[in-house]
């Protein structure tokens, strides 16, 4: 994919930065998942370019943005740095902050850090970065809807090191061992790909940079437990960002992230859309998901 510009942060790191549509039209950004994910094609596909201005750029050690996985000064904290200074560089006053799964952590932290800078959030498959939000979805959970696929992620650990995956996960990507690295984050990759489509699809057995990066960073940021001081962080911060109007969208069937966190999440704020969306899992490009968010940004232009 081409990338538009390169932004440099205060700290060296290179972040590939992709933009569709006109500079004079109102500003969205996409934020995509992971952390470790990265920006296709597809994550324009939700906006109609000749209304609005779409900023998307690959997160920090991941996609096309260099160094490559690092782990330095990467944290959601670093992220709200870097969606300000792609702020600054493109000139926007606020815009629409529109993000997925991990990107709509990112989402709610830029937001509550810099509420004035946010004229509405587009929220999809929320996930509110708690140890119980990790506990499903790696230890137990999400394990007993695809035990099989859980068993083959707790295959690549030692017996005695499976009480605690994540830790024991982090203990390979932060050590020295390149083939046993490459074999954890392809188990890694293929668990969590298993889940995020209503009906599962067929895995690649390819490792390939996409799978490490999306290892390497989720496991970081969740050994770290997301370099929050408080556990229940976003929730507990939620007032800050009341007045933003917030659309959230989340699959009934998700079984990656809980609908209940998407429905906690709504509770807590008062200028707040939420819609559940049936025959829906994680994915946002799954057809009922697809339209919601489409519908949702039709609806924007509109107002």
């Amino acid at each position: 994919m081409e990338i538009t510009e390169r932004l440099i942060t205060q700290d060296g790191q290179s972040l590939a930065v992709y933009t569709r549509g006109n500079k004079n039209n109102p500003a969205v950004v996409f934020l995509h998942g992971g952390p470790g994910g990265c920006i296709s094609e597809k994550s324009f596909s939700f906006f109609d370019s000749t209304k609005w201005f779409v900023i998307a750029f690959d997160q920090r050690g991941c996609g096309q943005s260099e160094p490559f996985a690092t782990l330095v000064n990467n944290t959601p904290f670093s992220g709200v740095e870097d969606l300000e200074m792609i702020r600054h560089h493109y000139g926007i006053d606020s815009w629409v902050v529109f993000g997925g799964s991990y990107g709509s952590t990112l989402a709610l932290l830029y937001a509550i850090k810099h509420p004035n800078r946010v004229s509405q959030l587009v929220l999809r498959g929320i996930f509110l970065g708690r140890q119980s939000d990790i506990d499903w979805l790696y230890q137990e959970g999400a394990s007993y809807f695809y035990p099989a696929e859980h068993e083959a992620f707790k295959s690549v650990i030692e017996p005695d090191e499976r009480h605690d995956l994540i830790q024991a996960y982090y203990r390979v990507f932060t050590g020295k061992d390149d083939l046993q690295k490459r074999l954890c984050a392809k188990a890694w990759s293929t668990w969590e790909s298993s889940l995020v489509h209503l009906v599962p699809r067929l895995q690649d057995l390819e490792v390939t940079d996409a799978d490490i990066s999306l290892a390497t960073l989720e496991c970081h940021f969740f050994a770290n437990k997301m370099f929050w001081d408080d556990d229940n962080y976003l929730l507990n911060h939620i007032n800050q960002i009341q007045t933003i109007p917030t659309e959230i969208v989340h699959g009934r069937y998700d079984v990656d992230c809980r609908p209940s966190g998407a429905y906690e999440l709504a509770q807590k704020l008062e200028n707040v859309h939420l819609h559940l969306v049936e025959a829906s899992g994680h994915s946002p490009y799954d057809d009922a998901m697809f339209e919601q968010l489409v519908g949702i940004m039709k609806n924007l232009e509109s107002k």
